[in-house]
């Protein structure tokens, strides 16, 4: 399958390059929340979380670890946010695993407010039972 992703891997499409290697490469966003705002894609292009291989996650996690490092020391950013879009209706626009991680800053005046959803009497009980893993 191709998508974006696999059009800037391949050089077809310009992109700056962070890092790259066997599992998966990492680009700055195009359109940022904040500047320095990058991606860490799988190399393959796996549509969702689901399709990929546990060493390829583990994988995207040690880099996300090394790039928030990064971002904080070279950025001097408080704090980072890391988010996957798991999926079109979680707002995924490209249906290639990637990761995002957002340089964060005190006042930034940035929001991510999801609206949160209470469960009734007795309910969370029934969710812990069906969803055990």
């Amino acid at each position: 399958m191709e998508t974006i992703f696999t059009k800037i891997l391949n050089g077809e499409i310009p992109s700056i390059f962070l890092h790259k290697d066997e599992l998966c490469f990492s680009i700055l966003d195009i359109n940022p929340v904040n500047k320095g705002h990058l991606l860490i894609i799988t190399s393959q292009p796996y549509p969702t979380i689901e399709s990929c291989p546990e060493e390829v996650l583990s994988h995207m996690m040690v880099l996300a670890k090394r790039a928030d490092s990064v971002l904080r020391e070279k950025l001097g950013c408080d704090a980072t946010n890391l988010i996957i879009n798991n999926g079109k209706e979680s707002g995924q626009e490209v249906p290639h695993l990637h990761l995002h991680i957002i340089p964060r800053y005190k006042e930034d005046g940035k929001t991510l407010r999801l609206v949160k959803e209470p469960y009734s009497d007795g309910e969370i009980a029934d969710y812990g039972k069906k969803l055990e893993f």
